[in-house]
């Protein structure tokens, strides 16, 4: 079945159908994932595009998102005797104020990687003289993971989390009301969708007349995208449609909701290279605040600096700039030795284009 979502000459077909539009005008379409960049630019759909119409990077990459301020408080931690930080491997080398969590390790600290917040509580269960922090990052893909481990621990009383969860659907609000980039329409995220479907972007189509539509990971899942948002545009319409059937519902995914809301609240949080957008995280709630490691733990945080002098991290996801704007990039910014965040994890548009150029 996915195989058609390759197809050379399905993909042909649908650029024929988006060409035929004739559609007048500039477009800039913005897409919210990281993994939909890595699709756009492994298989070059920029180039089949016509040249007015434009696909452009968003928030959509957690490990992007994360502030300073959150690195440097589980840098600080992982100084601590007796505490061990656990971390998905693409945080590892996201740049604090000073420090990454991989500087601190060489420092000493006790930092690990982990493949889920599973092995984190597996950790702490087997180190009972020991705090384990986990940092629980992601969108509302992940959320539902960090809820359920801390739903079924409630007695593990030396493992907590940094809760650096954040939600897209006002991240993609703010962006329209601050006015700073012209979007026409939005690709909008598979993964998150899956749990969260299709009616938290209603409020968006209908309030700020934008077409939104939820899609799938191979490239004609995109180019169908583009097609559809492209439609509406000519038709006048603005809603949101699901071309990725096969893994979304409108109504998401109930039961991860229901758990991911049992334990966290919705609260205002800090974008990295954005700022502070109203609504746009979650926080523990008061049942579980046990669990918090910011409050569990008396860290003290001054002098962040959340983006080094000429990183452009932060226009980049608001689609302001590109990643080959921003004179750092590929001389004093690589991956391996990173200034900004965006060209940390596989999903930051800057390593993208690291990887896959133009």
């Amino acid at each position: 079945m996915l195989e058609i979502f390759r197809n050379k000459s399905v993909a042909s077909e649908i650029v024929k159908r988006i060409k035929d539009l004739n559609f007048p005008g500039k477009v800039r379409i913005m897409h919210v994932c990281g993994t939909h960049e890595q699709t756009i630019a492994k298989f070059g759909l920029r180039k089949l595009l016509p040249p007015n119409i434009k696909i452009i990077c968003g928030p959509g990459c957690p490990v992007c998102c994360e502030t300073a301020f959150e690195i440097d408080f589980a840098v600080q931690l992982a100084f601590m005797k007796n505490l061990i930080i656990t971390s998905f491997g693409d945080m590892y080398r996201v740049p604090g104020s000073s420090l990454s969590l991989s500087d601190a390790k060489s420092r000493g600290g006790d930092v690990r990687v982990v493949y889920g917040i599973n092995e984190s509580v597996e950790i702490a269960k087997k180190n009972p003289g020991k705090e384990v922090v986990h940092i629980a990052i992601g969108f509302e893909t992940t959320a539902p993971s960090t809820a359920i481990e801390i739903l079924e621990n409630q007695d593990l009383d030396n493992f907590s989390i940094l809760c650096s969860h954040r939600l897209i659907p006002p991240a993609m609000e703010s962006l329209l009301e601050s006015g700073e980039c012209k979007i026409d329409g939005f690709i909008c995220p598979g993964h998150v969708s899956a749990i969260i479907g299709s009616k938290p972007y209603e409020p968006i189509a209908r309030r700020f007349k934008r077409p939104c539509v939820i899609t799938g990971f191979e490239p004609n899942d995109v180019l169908l995208a583009i097609l559809m948002i492209l439609k509406q545009l000519k038709e006048g319409e603005s809603k949101v449609e699901i071309e990725y059937r096969r893994s979304v519902k409108p109504a998401g995914n109930t039961l991860a909701l229901e758990k991911m809301y049992e334990v966290f609240e919705v609260c205002d949080k800090s974008w990295r290279g954005i700022g502070l957008i109203p609504n746009s995280g979650l926080r523990l709630r008061k049942k579980f605040e046990g669990f918090d490691a910011e409050k569990k733990f008396d860290v003290e945080i001054t002098d962040v600096i959340d983006t080094k002098p000429g990183c452009k991290c932060g226009e980049i996801m608001k689609g302001l700039a590109e990643p080959k704007d921003c004179p750092h990039f590929r001389k004093s910014c690589t991956p391996d030795h990173p200034l900004g965040a965006c060209i940390v994890s596989v999903e930051g548009p800057c390593n993208v284009a690291y990887r896959y150029g133009d």
